[in-house]
């Protein structure tokens, strides 16, 4: 298979998952409901769930050992979108080309709707707990990704900074490795804790850099993007003064810092023993995104 090919026959393979877990939601009220499958069934490019069963593939894993790891880290995924979406935080009213959750179910019901994913998440992780102690470690290390050592810290932060004068590489280091890096290193590092510590590393290392490299061409979009390509706003970054790597970098550096990161992501992959070639290209993919 190609790339487009294989990527398209891991998205299958969790879409079915997702859509088996969909089907089986069965709470009330019906707003409750609806709001979470809404978010859910937004689309968008499940990179997370594909770079999970692609490194389960690299280190000779079942993928069906990862099923609900890789749901739960989509689960978390969508709950941080809505949560990123509301007022308080982003401010955004597009999603993936459609409505926010908040513009269509209200802001309540749209908090609501990201912490029932997120309990959801949880409860899913401590059924894996019952199957052994990497499983247990796998779950834990999941759960640190998303919380305050992790992507939470990582949000924060980047309120916290809005609107400085002043750009220091640490602290857009630190923003970025949690707030988007964590939860890029997570799918690639749980397979490694199931495959008995193979590679551990050199995979953190990998979904560190590529988790940089993604928020990085994120910001680079919100400059070069257009609605149409992203579907969501653009131009969010320079009105709101986020923190961001064109703020500190300019543009360009910020495309060559790109650059540097997706080398970085390619050197550690070629240092793997395996089949590395579909990573590889995704790192590319990465790199060259519109959306």
């Amino acid at each position: 298979m190609d790339f487009k090919e294989k990527y398209d026959f891991y998205l299958k393979e969790f879409e079915r998952i997702l859509a088996c877990f969909c089907n089986d939601i069965d709470c009330r009220p019906d707003v409750l409901k609806d709001s979470l499958k809404y978010s859910l069934l937004l689309g968008g490019k499940r990179i997370r769930p594909v770079l999970m069963f692609a490194v389960a593939d690299l280190l000779g894993l079942e993928r069906c050992k990862l099923s609900n790891f890789a749901l739960a880290l989509e689960l978390i995924h969508t709950y941080s979108l809505i949560h990123d979406d509301l007022p308080e935080m982003d401010n955004d009213d597009f999603r993936r080309g459609k409505p926010s959750n908040h513009k269509v179910f209200g802001v309540g019901n749209a908090v609501l709707a990201g912490d029932g994913l997120l309990n959801t998440a949880y409860s899913l992780l401590l059924k894996e707990c019952r199957n052994g102690m990497e499983y247990i470690s796998a779950a834990q290390f999941i759960c640190d990704c998303a919380g305050i050592y992790g992507m939470i810290a990582g949000q924060s932060a980047d309120l916290l900074y809005e609107h400085a004068t002043s750009f220091n590489e640490n602290t857009l280091d630190f923003i970025y490795e949690n707030k988007t890096g964590k939860l890029l290193t997570a799918p690639v590092v749980v397979p490694a804790i199931l495959s008995g510590g193979r590679c551990y590393s050199e995979l953190k290392n990998f979904g560190k850099d590529l988790g940089l490299l993604f928020q990085i061409i994120d910001d680079i979009l919100d400059v070069e993007g257009s609605f149409g390509e992203l579907g969501k706003s653009t131009g969010k970054d320079k009105i709101e003064e986020k923190y961001t790597s064109v703020g500190l970098y300019g543009l360009d550096g910020a495309k060559l810092r790109a650059d540097v990161l997706a080398q970085r992501c390619r050197t550690v992959l070629e240092g793997v023993d395996g089949d590395s070639e579909f990573l590889l290209q995704l790192v590319d993919f990465v790199r060259s995104r519109k959306n």
